[in-house]
């Protein structure tokens, strides 16, 4: 048996019931309190905003993080979430064109960035950087190994990695050896354990992640834009969410974004 295949399912399986359990915490959270449905990429910013915000609104919210499309889902299922925050404008779409979401609180909040990382415990060629241009190797960078990256179908950090790959015309030769995690930070996980030999993630999570080495920086070009839309659900409790999102949205919470290396988008505040 493959050790290595059966370790990325078994991860892969936690992570799905991590999401389910996380999910259903929050359908059972308190009615008072503000319930976030946010994309993985997002914990360690969104922690640390929701700790500053609860000084300034008087409560903390919940907030779930799981694939923006496992959380959209779960929205259109009823699921009792106040605010939505995507890691792409596809999902946010959805929701409102579902009717799902207040048009006039969408906004678009932070934009982001993907990079190729590595393993840091790895000892070959430890100081690698890979230049990623058209034409550039990742086979030959991958050798045996694995390409950890969320579902290409419907993760964000897992679209716009395929499409990068696509443009710079290496897709086609690592396709079969891609391992797809349910969410950003499962594939992230992948590497820092050392499942995987190489990933595509968010700079963000890289950042966030002392287990992984960014390689390479894909160019702005070679994909579409990453950016972060965040609105109130239909269903929001009013006051209160507003009182969240709008600090969520603050300058108290700007540098906390860009300590974890998102940009605010222009007129986000």
């Amino acid at each position: 048996m493959d050790c290595r295949g059966f370790g990325i399912q078994a991860l892969a399986g936690a992570g799905l019931l991590a999401a389910a359990l996380a999910l259903s915490s929050a359908a059972k959270a308190d009615d008072s309190k503000v319930t976030v449905f946010a994309a993985a990429s997002l914990k360690d910013a969104l922690d640390a905003v929701n700790k500053a915000c609860a000084a300034e609104v008087g409560e903390a919210a919940t907030i779930s993080y799981a694939a923006s499309s496992a959380l959209a889902k779960q929205i259109e299922s009823g699921a009792p979430a106040d605010v939505f925050m995507s890691a792409d404008l596809d999902w946010m779409k959805y929701l409102s064109a579902k009717k799902l979401t207040k048009p006039d609180t969408e906004r678009l909040l932070l934009g982001n960035a993907i990079v190729l990382i590595a393993p840091a415990s790895t000892a070959r060629d430890s100081t690698t950087e890979a230049k990623l241009e058209k034409g550039f190797d990742l086979a030959g960078l991958l050798g045996d190994g694995k390409l950890a990256m969320g579902d290409v179908k419907a993760v964000p950090a897992g679209k716009y990695g395929k499409a990068a790959l696509e443009s710079l015309g290496v897709w086609s030769s690592v396709e079969g050896k891609v391992a797809q995690a349910e969410n950003v930070r499962a594939a992230l996980k992948l590497v820092s354990t050392g499942e995987a030999a190489l990933g595509i993630v968010y700079q963000t999570d890289a950042h966030a992640e002392p287990g992984v080495r960014v390689i390479g920086t894909f160019p702005e070009g070679s994909h579409p834009p990453i950016v972060y839309p965040v609105a109130e659900t239909a269903d929001a409790k009013d006051a209160e969410t507003s009182a969240w999102l709008k600090c969520a949205e603050s300058d108290t919470a700007k540098p906390l974004y860009e300590e974890q290396g998102f940009t605010v988008l222009p007129g986000a505040q």
